[in-house]
């Protein structure tokens, strides 16, 4: 049960010790949500995606996810403390399409979307340096450092794309496209069931939404309360492999999956009958 999931045998307050200590974290200087819509973004396909889109125009897009990301952050000019900081999403797009003789085909595709927010990051004057856990020998050379002011850093949390639209364009179509194949990371085509290629001819395009939260922080020394650890009196269970079947008994049932979010009416029951989720 979730009352006990930190249950201690030891765990009465007068008795437990506590102290004063000082701990390390990231403190949150500054944060932003988005709702981000990308409009008729080129995607780039591969040779296959290329070759099949010559072909058809009956093209869908099935599912879209972000593969990687790039998060750059720089020092605004003339306004002290804050930062631009830039964020390219690299999104992996699964299509669909209709091909002679009733068939269906997939293919996939790179689409980069590109923003940037500006948030306060506070200053600091100090370089951090901090100690190799693997240098273990004292005669060892050092690492190189650079002594670089201490920047803060930038985290994004986003949520996979929502596909809005998809358009099969012509060559002479105007293109809003800010990178080419090259430009790719390997770490992002190598995902891809092929090998990217620019097209002269016919291209798709793209509109995805997007929600996202932007937050800078920086390192800071804290003096909190704290509790000195204790062991759980709590046992660890592990399943039955040899019994699958009890193991699936024994899990709840997952009620809120069958009810859309902010449908069940309060107490479970709906105009006083038994038909809601909850009953």
């Amino acid at each position: 049960m979730s009352e006990n999931r930190f249950s201690c045998g030891n765990s009465d307050k007068n008795t437990a010790k506590t102290e004063m200590v000082c701990i390390e974290t990231n403190r949150i200087l500054d944060s932003c949500r988005d709702r981000d819509c990308f409009e008729d973004v080129k995607v780039l396909l591969t040779d296959f995606g290329n070759d099949i889109l010559e072909h058809t125009t009956n093209i869908r897009a099935k599912s879209a996810c972000i593969t990687w990301t790039y998060i750059g952050i720089d020092p605004v000019r003339f306004n002290r403390g804050f930062y631009s900081v830039t964020i390219k999403f690299y999104v992996k797009i699964v299509f669909e399409a209709c091909l002679c003789g009733g068939r269906s085909q997939e293919f996939e595709g790179v689409a980069v979307l590109e923003k940037k927010v500006i948030l306060y990051g506070s200053e600091s004057n100090v370089s951090i340096f901090k100690s190799n856990p693997d240098t273990s020998d004292y005669c060892a050379l050092p690492e190189p450092c650079c002594s670089t002011k201490n920047v803060p850093i930038a985290i994004v949390e986003v949520v996979d794309p929502i596909i809005l639209n998809s358009k099969v364009r012509e060559a002479d179509d105007p293109c809003c496209c800010c990178c080419c194949c090259g430009d790719i990371p390997d770490s992002v085509s190598g995902r891809l069931d092929g090998v990217l290629s620019d097209s002269d001819g016919r291209y798709l395009t793209v509109s995805l939404g997007i929600f996202s939260v932007v937050r800078i922080v920086r390192p800071a020394q804290y003096l909190i309360h704290a509790t000195e650890y204790c062991v759980p009196d709590k046992e660890c269970i592990s399943t039955e492999d040899d019994n699958p079947c009890a193991v699936f008994r024994n899990m709840a049932f997952p009620t809120s999956e069958f009810c859309p979010p902010g449908y069940l009416p309060q107490g479970g029951n709906h105009g006083g009958g038994k038909c809601g989720c909850g009953s």
